[in-house]
């Protein structure tokens, strides 16, 4: 499944139409929205940023550990899909979560507690705390004899990572995808966490973008500028790769595909 273009007279990236893996849409579970109203709101600002199809990841362990379970998150998928299509919103929202790395991930996916991406059981996504810095390479291993695959959300945010982005290559027998939240292209996390978005596009890992997108204001999500971004630097191959192709690809539980080299 790979979501495409459509509208005549328009730009190529106005054209593009994009896969969301990592939003926090739904109401009331996290920090996301907090309303039903707020969720709809965010639904519309990513249909009006090109958005087909988004998976709701809310957080899952870590502060909000014993908050809600995999059901729960199932459930206010359905309820949010039925309030977009009698709203006529065109976007289609799918089950996820965003794991905080956690010694029970293992035992939690057996007793269907948390969520993998789109939930087909292939992908999981994994939150490294944001102050200090836990090495994942025993649940990497772990996950990887499972046969599952590991997505590691917005690494140019993490600290000692965004310092550090060459420190990902040696989880490259693993083959963790690299999520880069869209705005940090942009410089909306700080210069950091943009240099090192940019860096991490070089490291030997699949990547993807996604607007880890809370709310219409600070944290609205910016695909089609990233997409815009990335397509300048990169070309379009590469920014269809990282912003569509790939994103699209975990929806049906796909290998990622690698992007073209050379990088700059």
């Amino acid at each position: 499944m790979e979501l495409n273009e459509a509208r005549p007279n328009t730009t190529p990236a106005d054209r593009t139409t994009f896969v969301d893996i990592h939003c926090h849409c739904l109401p009331g579970l996290d920090d996301g929205p907090s309303s039903l109203s707020e969720a709809m709101a965010l639904c519309r600002a990513l249909a009006n940023d090109h958005i087909a199809a988004v998976v709701a990841t809310p957080h899952q362990l870590g502060r909000f550990d014993n908050r809600y379970d995999a059901q729960d998150i199932r459930k206010a998928v359905a309820q949010l899909n039925g309030a977009l299509k009698e709203n006529a919103i065109p976007l289609t929202v799918l089950p996820g979560a965003d794991v905080r790395i956690d010694e029970r991930i293992g035992e939690l996916l057996q007793s269907d507690r948390i969520l993998t991406i789109a939930d087909t059981g292939r992908h999981l996504m994994l939150e490294l705390p944001h102050t200090v810095y836990i090495e994942p390479m025993v649940l990497l291993q772990s996950l990887t004899a499972q046969k599952l695959g590991t997505v590691i959300t917005h690494p140019e945010r993490q600290p000692f990572l965004a310092q550090n982005p060459q420190h990902v290559r040696r989880w490259a027998e693993h083959r963790p995808c690299l999520q880069i939240t869209a705005a940090s292209f942009l410089g909306e996390f700080g210069p950091l966490s943009e240099k090192a978005a940019w860096a991490f596009l070089n490291e030997p890992l699949p990547l993807l973008v996604a607007t880890d997108a809370h709310d219409t204001d600070g944290r609205a999500p910016r695909m089609t500028a990233a997409y815009k971004a990335l397509a300048k630097r990169l070309g379009r191959t590469a920014a269809d790769i990282l912003c569509r192709r790939n994103p699209s690809r975990l929806l049906t539980g796909q290998d990622l595909l690698p992007l073209p080299g050379p990088k700059t």
